[in-house]
């Protein structure tokens, strides 16, 4: 959109403005825009219903019903009239749509993460891990998908909206913030939260390119065009380039993983077979680990194999090689179903590992001190004493070690520490420091004395927690807890 080219003695301007721009009806278009922009009932309940459905289709890891929710989703109103009013300029249009937009996005991310926090299933599915890690790719199929739906809008082309719908996918990304929110997975929260606004930004920037070239904003002055140009361009190089990054590192993790399986393949003969192969691009050297199903052992190819990896990848990397020695045929396909079945318990084996290796880290104590229990997947530790640590402290350190092994019930035993005060006002309890009381009292399990103001509620709201407690003296100061000896407790 040059200065240039928009000159009126331009031919080719001049041939689109009455072969192209005056077949417009502008009035019309305006109209609709503006009718989908704003704030509605309407908009808020389909809101929550896409919000809804996405989420659900996430967790069950289902693209057909994901796709749904794509479909009755209503945010792409308020995205192409923000671009519409950046291309006219037209501030009450930008502040209408941008308040839809606000208020769509927080209903939906509220929502979703309400239904994943009483959901019994919060792992990452194969649908959620697809939507946290955006790339360059991500940004071409917004910008071609909005320049189709910013023609379909104003040449009145209805149905292609359906495929614009489905093609950018505005309601999965942000589920997958509200997933991220409601398990305080960051990595998840952040990687949806750039693909969402990468498809808001490049759609909202993309119509308003189009808008302005079927005539939309023609009062405009250069300056105005200028300005425009130079939103666009930093806009696009503003996404664009950290997802050109990102799909760099992709390209590089798919030759590297076609590389891997080549080379462990090469150092056995033409009867053994790859079965298993687990990459950690993330670990520092690069992590494989493979399982070979072979006639004959090969007592080196660990150690050659990660001699020439580190050449061909260029990282160092560090081979790790299960052998299973087999006959051929009949043979050699059993032992495959037998190691594909003990896949799962491998990776059970390598969970139980990380919980007992960050739970002993965390705790301050070596791995054999934390009690596992593999068949119900527990894990118990007592904690040392930590230098400036409180009950709250070793309560987070707790979550954090459960957020990192999903399917694990994770106790950490703290040491006996003192208790924070709890502020007692209209009769309710200060929520977390009274959740801090129990989480101690339930896993140290000695009773607890309360004395000051509020005692008697603060003891109230302990016993119905199923916590031993009792009222050991009264005061204007904040109510204050202490461990109770066995003595005091008789």
């Amino acid at each position: 959109m040059s200065i240039a080219l928009l000159k009126p003695d331009n031919p080719v301007v001049a041939w689109w403005r009455t072969r192209v721009i005056a077949t417009v009806d502008h009035v019309d278009v305006v109209e609709k825009v503006r009718e989908d922009a704003g704030f509605t009932g309407r908009y808020a309940f389909m809101t929550l219903m896409s919000a809804g459905i996405a989420v659900l289709g996430l967790l069950l890891s289902s693209p057909a019903v994901v796709i749904g929710a794509m479909l009755i989703s209503p945010l792409m109103g308020p995205i192409i009239g923000l671009g519409f009013g950046l291309a006219t300029f037209d501030w009450n249009e930008i502040r209408t749509a941008a308040i839809a937009l606000a208020l769509g996005i927080v209903i939906a991310v509220l929502f979703t993460a309400l239904l994943v926090l009483v959901s019994p299933i919060q792992n990452v599915t194969t649908e959620i891990a697809a939507r946290t890690r955006p790339n360059l790719f991500d940004l071409m199929i917004a910008l071609f998908s909005a320049l189709a739906g910013a023609y379909a809008m104003i040449r009145g082309r209805a149905g292609t909206v359906v495929g614009v719908a489905i093609a950018t996918a505005l309601m999965p990304p942000l589920a997958v913030v509200g997933f991220g929110l409601a398990t305080w997975n960051w990595t998840v929260f952040a990687g949806s939260l750039l693909l969402f606004l990468t498809n808001l930004i490049t759609i909202a920037v993309a119509a308003a390119v189009v808008a302005r070239l079927y005539g939309f904003g023609s009062h405009l002055s250069p300056q105005h065009t200028m300005l425009q140009t130079i939103v666009v361009t930093v806009a696009l190089a503003a996404f664009a380039i950290p997802l050109g990054l990102v799909l760099v590192q992709l390209g590089w993790e798919a030759n590297a993983s076609r590389q891997i399986r080549e080379v462990i393949s090469s150092e056995f003969e033409g009867a053994a077979r790859l079965s298993q192969v687990e990459i950690d691009y993330e670990a520092q050297p690069v992590r494989v680990t493979a399982t070979v199903l072979t006639p004959q052992l090969r007592a080196e190819a660990e150690a050659r194999a990660t001699a020439v990896l580190r050449e061909l990848v260029g990282r160092p990397v560090a081979v790790e090689l299960e052998q299973i020695r087999v006959g051929t045929g009949a043979q050699a396909e059993a032992a495959q179903v037998a190691a594909a079945q003990a896949s799962s318990a491998t990776a059970a084996n390598r969970l139980a590992a990380r919980a007992q290796e960050q739970l002993a880290l965390i705790a301050g104590v070596k791995g054999d001190a934390v009690l596992l229990d593999r068949d119900n997947r527990r894990a118990v530790v007592n904690a040392a004493p930590l230098p400036g640590a409180n009950l709250a402290a070793y309560r987070a350190l707790e979550t954090r070690v459960s957020a990192g092994v999903q399917g694990w019930t994770v106790t950490l035993i703290p040491p006996v520490a003192a208790f924070p005060d709890i502020a007692v006002a209209d009769d309710k309890p200060d929520a977390d420091a009274l959740a801090t009381a129990i989480w101690a009292a339930q896993r140290i399990k000695l009773p607890i004395g309360v004395s000051g103001s509020g005692a008697q509620t603060v003891v109230d709201a302990l016993t119905e927690a199923g916590i031993d407690a009792r009222v050991t003296g009264n005061g204007t100061a904040p109510a204050r807890l202490r461990w109770l000896a066995p003595e005091e407790a008789d």
